[in-house]
This record gives structure tokens, sequence and C-alpha cells, in this order.
């Protein structure tokens, strides 16, 4: 866990900021943003980033499926977690999620993320 690093996309502040808490609670390094755009800037640049946590629908621009499909040409095996506030075996964008990536549906405990958290950044989930 230690140095391991997570960058936040979600539009929402209130949740977004509860999940770097929750993050830096857990011992990892938090990175944020608030649109994919600027989520996707961060993915561009170099830096060590073992997780991205976005929200599926982001507004005023790319969406969350869109922003990883941007970006991994520069991070191919980036781990996804998405947050959703739909049912959470439902597809979106272009079909099922790909190998990596997993779904989170709100509302969720704070256990419930820290749990998903961990497992995808060991290798387990």
């Amino acid at each position: 866990m230690q140095g391991d690093t997570v960058l936040v996309v979600e539009d929402e502040p209130v949740v977004r900021e509860q999940t770097v808490e929750v993050l830096a609670d857990l011992g990892y390094t938090a990175l944020q943003a608030a649109a994919a755009r600027a989520g996707l800037a961060r993915l561009r640049a170099p830096g060590r980033i073992d997780l991205l946590i976005s929200d599926v629908g982001l507004p005023g621009g790319p969406k969350g499926r869109e922003m990883v499909e941007a970006a991994r040409p520069h991070r191919p095996d980036l781990k996804v977690l998405f947050i959703t506030g739909y049912a959470e075996n439902a597809t979106f964008g272009t079909g099922p999620l790909e190998p990596g990536m997993r779904m989170i549906t709100k509302p969720f405990s704070v256990e419930a993320q820290a749990a998903r958290v961990r497992a995808m950044i060991a290798g387990l989930d």
C-alpha cells in the first residue's frame, strides 16, 4: 500500500472529497480532478497512478469511459473503478467492462469502497 497512488475523477465535490479522505485514511496518495479533461491530463503526465476511480457520467466533456480509452496508450495496464448511480450489472458506453475495470454503485459504504480499492490495487479483484 505504501507508495500506491489513486487518481479520483468525480464532478460531485462531496463524493470526490469523501473518496480522497477515505484513501488518505487508508494510506494511499490521492490525486483528484473535477472533470475528465483534468483527469486525462494527469493520466497523460508522468508519475505513478496505481488506480483510477472515476464517475461514469462526467458532465461537460468526455465521460469516464472515454477518458480511460484516451489514456490507454499512456497507461495500458491502468486499473479502473467506476462509480455509477446505475445498476451494477449494466453495461455502458461501448459495451461491458474490460479486464482491470470494476464498477461500484451509489450509494455505497465507505467500507465497501475501501475493500474494493484494496482488492484492485492488490490484484485480487
